[in-house]
């Protein structure tokens, strides 16, 4: 295969998604200096809200909080549709001429890092040919997100390959998936079944929801008020900042009061259901998690859709497990059968670290899983290496602008210093251990052991809260004894530069 040669640049920032249009927002600010691209795998920008195209797809958390800070969101939907948060990112990229930094197409493989030279040098399959091309760069900037977008989790059912009607999972949906009018069952419970359940409902004959277990689901409304009448009495730019500032307190203190007080917070949430479902709906077993809330992330809908179609007869819960899928659907273990024409396995996504890019730093394999996170962005012993992750607990935004931030803080504090080389030191042995994501779903339990680890303290461990990490990233100390600084420009080449 040939190579393409070599482009130098500031800094390759790998994913358009929500944390690399942010990248390219906050370098083009900060560094206006600095040189970057964006490579993107596929064909267009938006990750995840590029990729799925299943029925009803919509943000699983505010948009006043997913939106970015430096652009407000100005459709009255709080809870947005997917086709209209995709046309957010395409207009903010567009407005901003972050576009024009993008390179799709760019799959990234591989990146080495040389102290020697200071530099990463990047491995990137090009196009459909898979061209191989190499750019090299000093800073490199993963906004890769952590889904596999070439495969969700599809667990191997028995039998399904008798199964007469068709199967689909969420992550592969087409424009050809028809379900108006027939029998659908949706395998799963997360944030993916709830959303399409009542999407399908609308149209289909029936839509049954088939957990293995049950999740917490709290209704929100899909227009937030307080936000509209904000907006009728400041300007724009206030109200937006005033609507983002309460979602994120009220979020952080609904969090808190979950995992501080479980007991109450599963009464308060059963008191919720039991005005959305009515009187005589029985909550066990299809709403009675076996765990407390906020171990895993919750489920948000949209003024109670999905609880207004169970009410209607529309859809159907069924808390049971499979045994098999037979011709005409799947039998269950307590001997049920379902019946249905398509079948949904919203069975959960798989995670893949760094977009399963490999790294090596001065000729040896970096192995993910033994390195720490420094302040939840940087890993240890990795020079000049970043990865934006959002909350679990939060929007994803929050976390990937602060994270944008400090990387702009921490080149420009290279630039003023004349050092070029910067690298979390894990020189105390005596953190402790703790997983890179603090949830109990499958979809994280499969795959974790694949992930850097957190440590117990600061700055190896952040705080999944949005203000107590926006003190230390944006106004802590960068050079913090943590940091190691390094690898000072050349004199030749400081000569050049000051001539």
């Amino acid at each position: 295969m040939s190579v393409r040669a070599v482009e130098d640049v500031d800094v390759v920032v790998v994913g358009a998604g929500i944390s690399g249009i942010a990248a390219g927002y906050h370098l083009q600010t900060q560094c206006p200096d600095r040189r970057y691209v964006i490579l993107e795998a596929r064909e267009a920008l938006g990750g995840t809200w590029d990729l799925f195209r299943y029925p009803g797809i919509r943000s699983d958390s505010d948009m006043y909080t997913l939106g970015y800070s430096f652009r407000p969101w100005t459709n009255p939907r709080a809870i947005a549709d997917g086709a209209s948060i995709l046309a957010y990112l395409r207009d903010t990229a567009r407005t901003y001429g972050i576009d024009r930094h993008i390179r799709f197409g760019h799959r990234v493989r591989r990146a080495a890092w040389s102290s020697a030279d200071a530099r990463w040098t990047v491995e990137v399959e090009r196009g459909p040919r898979r061209e191989l091309v190499r750019l090299t760069c000093g800073f490199l900037f993963m906004c890769t997100g952590y889904y596999d977008y070439a495969q969700g989790y599809a667990p191997a059912f028995p039998g399904i390959e008798r199964f007469a009607g068709r199967i689909v999972h969420p992550q592969q949906w087409r424009d050809d998936v028809a379900y108006a009018g027939k029998r659908v069952v949706v395998v799963g419970s997360g944030a993916t079944a709830v959303t399409l359940v009542p999407a399908m409902a609308r149209t289909a004959a029936h839509v049954t929801m088939l957990q293995r277990s049950p999740t917490y689901i709290v209704s929100m409304p899909a227009e937030d008020r307080i936000a509209r009448w904000l907006a009728r009495r400041l300007p724009a730019r206030a109200a937006y900042v005033l609507t983002r500032w309460k979602n994120v307190l009220l979020g952080m203190w609904f969090y808190r009061f979950c995992r501080r007080h479980p007991a109450r917070a599963r009464a308060l949430i059963a008191r919720w259901l039991r005005q959305d479902l009515g009187p005589d709906y029985p909550l066990s077993p299809d709403f009675d998690p076996r765990y407390n809330p906020w171990e895993q992330r919750l489920c948000l809908v949209p003024d109670g859709d999905l609880f207004a179609a169970i009410r209607q007869g529309r859809v159907s819960v069924v808390t049971d497990e499979i045994e098999t899928f037979t011709e005409r659907g799947i039998r269950l273990r307590s001997g049920r059968e379902l019946e249905a024409d398509l079948v949904v396995t919203a069975t959960g996504l798989n995670l893949v670290p760094l977009g399963g890019a490999e790294l090596l730093v001065d000729g040896v394999r970096v192995d993910l899983a033994k390195t720490y996170t420094y302040k939840g962005m940087m890993l240890s012993d990795v020079p000049n290496f970043a990865v934006a992750v959002g909350y679990t607990n939060a929007s994803w935004t929050l976390k990937a602008e602060l994270v944008c931030r400090y990387v702009c803080r921490l080149l420009e504090h290279m630039a003023r210093t004349g050092m070029r080389q910067c690298t979390p030191r894990l020189r105390d042995g005596d953190v402790g251990e703790a997983p890179f994501l603090d949830l109990t779903s499958g979809y994280v339990q499969r795959a974790i052991h694949r992930f850097p680890k957190q440590g117990t303290r600061v700055p190896w461990r952040l705080h999944q809260n949005y203000v107590l990490d926006l003190l230390l990233l944006r106004f802590g100390r960068v050079d913090d004894g943590v940091m190691e600084f390094a690898n000072p420009v050349p004199a030749a080449e400081r000569a050049a530069a000051a001539g």
